[in-house]
């Protein structure tokens, strides 16, 4: 991460500067919801992704950045309803916007973020990237619901519980690389690559948050543990804990998605240890790394191609 700040310091300032340009509004709770979380920190892996491939590819225009801005938006927009959806008070180590402005500010400016970001990416003028971010846009939005459904449901398999990931969290690092390509006048099978290393890279990334809800430092993370049980969300550490663990322990860890009971979460965690769900949820995220990088082989030596196999590593090994 301290190469990727380095190397992009200054496209990232640009970067938030149109952030900052283009989140204002008239209406002053708008502005107050979205500079506050906007300005919340995280680490803007997103619109580095445009950012990096864009460049990678040999693009140097303004484009970059206000695309950079519209990913951003995005997650933006993501979070602010997933908060709403999960009932949640702690995101990045401050109270989030519908605990400080309430739930209906919160859906309101997330619809207002998103929207801005439709007229962004229309300013751009290529059909191409407009075609891709709405496609994402959809997807992460049925993402959101296949979540929902799959709440308090301990018969979820593997392969449904991926493609929520898919959906939900890594089409927008797919889509992120592929209009960086876009802007980059990549080749049809460049482009492809590259969006394969988003896929891939978001999905690394989300099998290591859902390790970090069992095991990481709630200072560094700045959510509370056990957040993923007591929402009942089915993740690969609890998958795995009930295919491997003794009958006893499959139906404690089945009760505790339920219930959604986090009054278990201690009793859950052993088993999750125990059973060691979180080693191969970690594998699996070592091997979606492995795979980003691999789409990578044929793009020309870089800083920005370091950075992208850099940040495939730093995905699937990091600790907040």
């Amino acid at each position: 991460m301290d190469k990727l700040k380095q190397l992009l310091a200054q496209d990232m300032a640009a970067v938030d500067a149109v952030i900052r340009t283009r989140l204002h509004s008239e209406v002053v709770l708008v502005n107050q919801i979205g500079e506050y979380i906007v300005s919340s920190g995280g680490k803007r892996l997103r619109p580095a992704l445009v950012l990096l491939s864009a460049q990678a590819f040999g693009y140097r225009g303004a484009h970059q950045y206000d695309l950079a801005a519209v990913v951003e938006f995005i997650h933006t927009a993501t979070l602010l309803h997933d908060d709403v959806v999960d009932e949640s008070d702690l995101r990045r180590g401050r109270e989030t916007a519908n605990a400080l402005f309430g739930n209906a500010a919160s859906v309101l400016v997330g619809d207002f973020l998103y929207s801005r970001a439709f007229q962004m990416m229309v300013n751009v003028g290529d059909m191409r990237v407009m075609q891709t971010l709405a496609d994402a846009t959809n997807v992460i939005a049925e993402g959101e619901v296949l979540q929902l459904l799959n709440c308090h449901d301990a018969d979820v398999e593997v392969a449904n519980y991926m493609r929520v990931i898919h959906c939900k969290t890594a089409k927008l690092f797919e889509a992120a690389m592929r209009i960086g390509a876009l802007l980059g006048k990549a080749s049809a099978t460049d482009e492809a690559a590259a969006a394969q290393y988003g896929m891939h890279l978001g999905t690394a990334f989300q099998l290591i948050d859902d390790v970090l809800d069992y095991s990481a430092d709630e200072a560094q993370t700045g959510k509370h543990l056990g957040d993923d049980l007591a929402e009942g969300k089915p993740t690969l550490p609890l998958i795995y804990a009930m295919q491997h663990g003794t009958p006893q322990q499959a139906a404690m860890v089945r009760e505790a998605i339920e219930q959604g009971d986090v009054s278990k979460f201690s009793a859950v965690l052993a088993i999750i240890k125990e059973t060691g769900a979180l080693d191969y949820t970690r594998q699996q995220a070592l091997r979606e790394a492995e795979a980003a990088c691999a789409t990578l082989v044929h793009l020309p030596a870089s800083n920005h191609k370091q950075c992208l196999l850099d940040l495939a590593h730093f995905a699937a090994t990091r600790q907040y």
